[in-house]
């Protein structure tokens, strides 16, 4: 069976592309099989975020594009720097997966988070878009749970 060992930060001239969203994108070793049907094992050293724009090398040279289709999100924006990072912090402190940009977050809908954010002077829109969420602080290192998330 054909393997994938190793990240490549974009692709040229990739043979397929597999389109994943953000959670099928946190992975280590896993069986796939591509948008157009190849089939490969992903076995990298350790789990990491696959992120959309990235490619996978296979082990007989071919390239494969990853893709992050949209996902539904919520935008979330506060009316100063100081505000955006006390929204980071209540996001973190509940260990939600957050995609943190220049002037708003990413993360999942859920209403309760969205009633809160709101009780805190947030603007909170419904978008459609890729997620990318910032990975832990272990992700580098050793540490696993065994799982892909902390919902």
């Amino acid at each position: 069976m054909l393997s994938a060992r190793e990240v490549l930060s974009h692709t040229t001239e990739p043979a397929d592309t597999i389109t994943l969203d953000a959670d099928g994108r946190y992975r280590r070793r896993v069986r796939m099989t591509t948008d157009g049907g190849i089939e490969f094992l992903l076995d990298l050293p350790t789990a990491r975020l696959l992120r959309g724009g990235e490619g996978l090398k296979l082990s007989d040279g071919r390239q494969i594009r990853i893709v992050a289709p949209p996902e539904p999100l919520y935008s979330v924006k506060a009316s100063s720097q100081r505000g955006l990072a006390a929204l980071c912090w209540q996001l973190g402190n509940r260990h939600l997966p957050t995609q943190i940009l220049k002037d708003r977050l990413l993360i999942r809908r859920d209403p309760v988070i969205r009633e809160m954010l709101l009780g805190l002077g947030a603007v909170v829109e419904e978008v459609m878009e890729p997620f990318n969420p910032e990975v832990g602080a272990y992700a580098a290192g050793s540490h696993d749970h065994g799982h892909h998330q902390h919902d």
